[in-house]
């Protein structure tokens, strides 16, 4: 291939919805895989997944310029189908590549645009790009994605996330989810929502205690994860502040202080363990500068 060009990212895993933030709520952890973009003026095109061809040409077709052969490599260690914004991470690292090696046409907030856009939220757009604490906004007639409010969560802050041995699918996973839900219990998960955002932004960790209540997706989820509720539960009872489904799931996620956190962490793999299913314990933080165009 002539005149060859390559960069790599760097893209963190994230967690999203955090309970009731359906759809807005996403914050980056520090778990990340690694995606290299190479372009060229010259040869035939390489072979790249629907996905990535989607992205791709969104690029090229939104920035107007010339599209060119691209190839794709992703390394790393967040898995695909557990709830860790794993398509984001894919999206995210090849349009910021593309950006990167053209000249970059795309400030951050055109990558969230343009990464929500095929994937039909800016939750873990919003975090994997931005980093932190991320609250995304969506126009209401359109859902096009409009701006986000992040900021940064202290380092000393854990988060506990178990992964039991299934996938899931987020759009699968979707569909699993009601068309009508009770008026008393979206105002209970709006209730929860305001207050764990108001949380997490004021840096009270403490008042995290409980805080999650949510209606609208994790109890139509939450069946199909055998032990999801109970290890939830199970960190919580170990000292955890709160816990949810990370994502679709299969991941669950609990927030503790790190003198709790392998306690927690042991917990929550029991309450897998007690329904037949192995799980990994990753204890980690949250990322505060999101994607990263590496060095050579």
């Amino acid at each position: 291939m002539d005149n060859e060009k390559e960069v790599r990212v760097r893209v963190p895993a994230g967690t999203s919805n955090c309970g009731s933030g359906f759809d807005t709520l996403g914050m980056a952890l520090t778990l990340y895989s690694t995606v290299s973009v190479r372009i060229s003026s010259g040869g035939p095109s390489p072979i790249l997944s629907p996905m990535m061809c989607e992205i791709r040409d969104l690029f090229f077709q939104k920035t107007g310029i010339t599209a060119c052969s691209v190839d794709v490599s992703i390394e790393g260690d967040v898995p695909s189908a557990k709830g860790m914004g794993s398509s984001v991470i894919v999206r995210a690292g090849i349009l910021a590549g593309l950006n990167a090696l053209l000249g970059e046409p795309l400030d951050r907030e055109g990558l969230v645009e343009l990464t929500s856009a095929v994937e039909g939220h800016p939750d873990n757009a919003s975090a994997a790009i931005l980093g932190g604490f991320c609250v995304a906004r969506s126009c209401p007639d359109s859902g096009r994605y409009l701006e986000t409010i992040r900021f940064p969560v202290d380092k000393s802050l854990k988060m506990v996330l178990v992964s039991p041995d299934t996938e899931i699918l987020t759009d699968e996973s979707r569909q699993t989810l009601p068309v009508e839900i009770p008026f008393d219990q979206v105002v209970k998960s709006l209730n929860s929502l305001a207050y764990v955002v108001a949380a997490f932004a004021s840096g009270d960790y403490e008042k995290l205690r409980g805080s999650v209540t949510d209606f609208l997706h994790q109890p139509y989820r939450e069946p199909g994860i055998l032990g999801a509720r109970e290890a939830i539960d199970s960190g919580i009872e170990q000292g955890a502040f709160t816990g949810w489904l990370s994502g679709s799931g299969p991941s669950v996620l609990c927030v503790s202080e790190n003198e709790y956190a392998e306690s927690v962490g042991l917990a929550m793999q029991k309450a897998f363990a007690s329904k037949g299913s192995d799980s990994i314990i990753r204890c980690l933080s949250v990322d505060n500068e999101g994607l990263k165009v590496l060095a050579d």
